[in-house]
């Protein structure tokens, strides 16, 4: 007796929640399945949203299962447990069961079907909604629904910096990318989404032209790409996450406007930039492409080779790459010059011929600079610097109004200095006796 109530049991509970089977021809609609078999379908859809607890949708499966066999091969008929399936009932208004929906050329409009309960009445429904398909597509009024995918790939230009990402290709292009990756998971269906498209278009091209690339704008479509919306845990959409190599993915939670996308992604690429070059003034272009392409640059000027060797030289260097990797977000342009080699430039930023090491900050804009006061040390650096960045320090106008000749030189070699040879003097053919004895 037990044996046979468990039987009826179990029967019953699996009666209640599958109302069609992969036996029927009524095809089951799931999120993982409804954009590829649906919106992206060229074929006319009759969609039934139902509950396996309701009454209603229980009398009404017999009817669906013989109205979709009839229909096979003409029109597609589904099903989607909306009771599971919450968030797809959601967001095609479904409020009581069963709720049926006609998915035609245009597969964004759904129609309600408002007739009969019965197969007769539903097969009518479905011919006359063909007819109208058909009749529209002859009179080209209608070219047909292109998919969410599709649509992101054929809007011109506009959307071209956007890459498209699936559960193939994501792991190749994102995970061992030494570029940064922003990117949004979408549903086609979904009113944020669309609203959100033309901004993530828009950021998409103006970010990399100002990254050249090292951060990248791109998209998933998370009801084809299953397995990428499982793993990354998505539950709504939109949803933006941060990719960076080596570290844990992070939800993007800022503004949806391209402004607020761009300033995200140009921090992003700030973080991860290199540290900019630190050049030695050898000619006059350097000093003036990287003056003129930075608000600031900040100008070392070293002591003589002779002074401190190769070691000494370079552990001053040190101080100026970490302090240009400190400052990297200020985009800033970094140069030194020897003592002496510059005397010039030295002059007009008054630091001339004493005093070295010495730091000059210089706007070139304005022709004025700062000087370092304190000391050539990590520490005396950075004060110098945290007050020029917000502002404050004392500035003076560049002597002569505009940067002085800049003489060419050969860079240094990287080695110890050596002492120019002098020229030996042959004394053995002078008579000192005699030289003194002129002398006097």
């Amino acid at each position: 007796l037990l044996f046979v109530v468990g039987t009826v049991s179990c029967t019953l509970f699996l009666a209640v929640n599958s109302l069609y089977s992969a036996s029927d021809d009524v095809i089951e609609l799931t999120p993982a399945n409804f954009n590829k078999e649906v919106i992206q379908s060229e074929s006319l859809w009759l969609v039934e949203f139902y509950a396996p607890w309701c009454g209603h949708c229980q009398r009404l499966t017999p009817e669906w299962k013989k109205a979709a066999t009839a229909l096979k091969g003409v029109v597609k008929v589904g099903a989607v447990d909306a009771d599971k399936h919450q968030s797809l009932g959601g967001q095609y208004g479904v409020r009581g069961f069963p709720t049926i929906k006609i998915f035609g050329a245009n597969k964004n409009k759904a129609e309600d079907y408002q007739g009969g309960r019965t197969s007769d009445a539903i097969v009518d429904a479905a011919l006359s909604a063909l007819r109208s398909l058909v009749k529209e597509r002859l009179s080209g009024r209608s070219g047909g629904y292109s998919s969410g995918r599709q649509s992101r790939e054929s809007g011109g230009g506009d959307k071209k910096d956007v890459i498209e990402l699936t559960d193939d290709s994501f792991d190749k292009n994102v995970i061992n990318s030494d570029d940064v990756w922003m990117v949004e998971f979408y549903a086609p269906w979904c009113g944020h989404c669309k609203n959100l498209e033309p901004e993530w278009a828009a950021a998409a091209t103006e970010v990399k032209e100002q990254t050249k690339g090292k951060v990248k704008l791109a998209a998933v479509d998370a009801t084809v790409n299953q397995m990428l919306a499982g793993r990354y845990g998505i539950r709504g959409f939109p949803t933006i996450k941060i990719f960076q190599k080596g570290e844990d993915p992070v939800d993007y939670d800022g503004g949806r406007t391209r402004s607020d996308i761009i300033a995200r992604a140009l921090d992003l690429f700030s973080d991860n930039a290199p540290p900019p070059e630190l050049l030695e003034i050898i000619s006059e272009d350097i000093l003036k492409s990287t003056c003129d392409a930075h608000q600031l640059c900040i100008i070392s000027v070293l002591p003589h080779i002779l002074d401190t060797g190769a070691s000494g030289r370079n552990s001053y260097l040190d101080v100026m790459l970490k302090m240009a990797e400190k400052y990297k977000k200020k985009m800033w342009g970094w140069l030194w010059t020897e003592a002496g080699a510059q005397s010039d430039l030295e002059s007009s930023l008054g630091i001339g011929g004493f005093g070295y090491p010495a730091m000059a900050a210089v706007n070139a804009r304005k022709m004025k600079f700062a000087l370092l006061k304190g000391s050539f040390s990590e520490q005396g650096i950075n004060e110098f610097l945290r007050e020029l960045s917000v502002g404050r320090g004392s500035t003076a106008p560049v002597g002569g109004g505009a940067f002085p000749k800049i003489h060419s030189v050969e860079p240094w070699d990287g080695k110890d200095g050596e002492l120019p040879v002098e020229d030996d003097i042959d004394l053995s053919d002078v008579d000192l006796d005699d030289l003194g004895k002129d002398e006097l």
